[in-house]
């Protein structure tokens, strides 16, 4: 199945996700969830633009008869910028672009989305204070987060090596869907996610105020995936499942691109030789992450040659690899069948 790469049925040319149109036949084309697919949008067909595709850029399509005017997507939005907010509503389309993607993602894991208590909030904090977090179902988003200098610079004071309006979003969804996929399963999952992740049941406030009174432990990298996990276990949790959808999307469309790394030709090491396959995500974690640290290690170096910092500034140890490989587990078990996509 390739959902990360796409082809015109018209004349065979790539498009992205966020493509709304063909540039090389200019057949407009849309992206329906339930399909996982970019199909081309006909006058007489039974899909529509949703509603909001001007004022959120949004390219995904609704039923024309007795639909929703709003695609799955949109309709998760309780709140945006007001129509005089002319820099909110900028920033409101590039948020709604990475929400799309995080609910893409998460449909093809499997992972249900049309949920009553699932929303979001994008506000802009020019007027009153926002703070980016979840309450019970609700996502709220700092659309400060999509301005490229504000975010570098709210990076760079917190000392983070890595901030993005997507990272935001799944770091979120994964405190909501850690109810679901944790404590729902029993006492005795409970207890397993407890060993590795520490007591959710310790005093939130008081973790958040030693956190930035303290700061993280000098050997936080030894179990944690981020400076942010050490500071309470629901940290940790969403922290480690973010982190897991950053993997599974960077596999996944490293395969579509039939993406393969033989290591650099001075090396002799067997390990550096990995091609990204659909079918190593729906298998064993040991086998994910033998795919994708080689090919972390290639985007590295070619980002450096470029100039640029790492595009994957992370070390995975051990305990960490234990967490991922338990949401990996989590996630496979509360959705077993993927849904599916015919290959374009």
């Amino acid at each position: 199945m390739a959902v990360r790469a796409f082809a015109c049925e018209v004349c065979g040319q790539l498009l992205f996700f966020e493509n709304s149109v063909c540039l090389r036949c200019s057949t407009p084309q849309g992206f329906v969830p339930e399909q996982l697919a970019l199909t081309p949008l006909r006058e007489d067909g039974e899909l529509v633009r949703c509603a909001q595709a001007e004022l959120a850029a949004c390219n995904w399509l609704v039923e024309r008869e007795g639909g929703e005017p709003f695609c799955a997507s949109c309709r998760l939005t309780r709140t945006r910028p007001n129509d005089n907010d002319i820099a909110g509503l900028a920033a409101y389309v590039e948020a709604e672009r990475a929400k799309r993607r995080l609910l893409f993602e998460l449909l093809d894991l499997g992972l249900e989305i049309d949920r009553p208590d699932l929303r979001f909030d994008l506000l802009s904090s020019a007027f009153d204070t926002v703070m980016t977090g979840h309450d019970d179902g609700l996502i709220t988003l700092d659309l400060a987060e999509s301005d490229d200098a504000q975010r570098e610079a709210r990076r760079t004071q917190l000392d983070e090596p890595y901030r993005t309006v997507l990272g935001h979003f799944r770091h979120e969804i994964g405190h909501y869907y850690w109810p679901a996929l944790v404590q729902a399963a029993g006492a005795e999952e409970l207890e397993r996610w407890r060993e590795l992740f520490g007591d959710e049941r310790t005093s939130y406030d008081d973790a958040l105020k030693r956190h930035y009174e303290s700061g993280p432990p000098a050997d936080w990298r030894e179990r944690y995936v981020s400076a942010y996990a050490t500071m309470h276990p629901w940290e940790d949790w969403a922290e480690s499942f973010s982190h897991y959808l950053h993997i599974h999307d960077t596999l996944q469309t490293a395969a579509d691109f039939g993406l393969v790394v033989l290591g650099p030709q001075a090396a002799s090491d067997a390990a550096l030789s990995v091609a990204a396959t659909d079918e190593l995500l729906d298998g064993p974690f040991n086998t994910i992450i033998a795919a994708w640290l080689p090919l972390t290690y290639a985007l590295n170096a070619v980002n450096r040659s470029m100039g640029k910092e790492d595009l994957y500034p992370f070390t995975l140890a051990p305990t960490v690899i234990d967490k991922l490989a338990y949401v990996h587990e989590r996630v496979g078990a509360a959705a077993p069948a993927r849904t599916t996509a015919p290959a374009p």
